[in-house]
């Protein structure tokens, strides 16, 4: 049902329309205005390692991520997550995550896959549970785009 490949010049317009919210924007990119412009998505994505769509057979890109924070041998960062809208709870994100895990096993060959999740969003935090991420390396205090305190919480995967 759903294959990964590079993202492509012509996928970030797609992508940018996926943050139906200011809040969702913040939980994917937290340092972008609302609404999402497909520039900055593309010129964010071009300083980062292996930008990444999930697309449905015919083509429709349902998600995106990439990482950040490559340190040869170390770990990497998982960011930019995002699924369209009638692609959640569908599977999309699990394919994703799972190719996303396997593109930092094999292509960057790193121990620890990272994130950072915001206490704001326990859907995600539950997922990331579920798929056994763990917190770990404590909390980040951030401000949302609202300029309220929130948590970032860290955790990570053992590859």
């Amino acid at each position: 049902m759903y294959v990964c490949r590079p993202a492509r010049h012509d996928d970030y317009e797609t992508i940018s329309t996926f943050p139906q919210t200011e809040e969702e924007l913040f939980f994917m990119f937290p340092s972008a205005a609302y609404p999402l412009a497909a520039a900055k998505l593309e010129e964010n994505a071009s300083k980062r390692w292996c930008p990444t769509v999930v697309t449905e057979d015919n083509g429709d890109v349902a998600g995106f991520a990439n990482f950040y924070g490559y340190e040869e041998g170390k770990h990497c960062h998982l960011g930019n997550v995002i699924v369209a809208p009638q692609h959640r709870g569908k599977g999309a994100a699990s394919f994703l995550i799972a190719a996303m895990i396997e593109k930092a096993r094999t292509e960057l060959n790193v121990p620890r896959l990272l994130l950072v999740c915001h206490h704001t969003n326990p859907r995600a935090l539950l997922f990331y549970d579920k798929l056994g991420f763990t917190p770990c390396a404590g909390i980040k205090k951030m401000k949302n785009s609202r300029d309220e305190i929130i948590v970032g919480i860290q955790m990570e995967m053992k590859l």
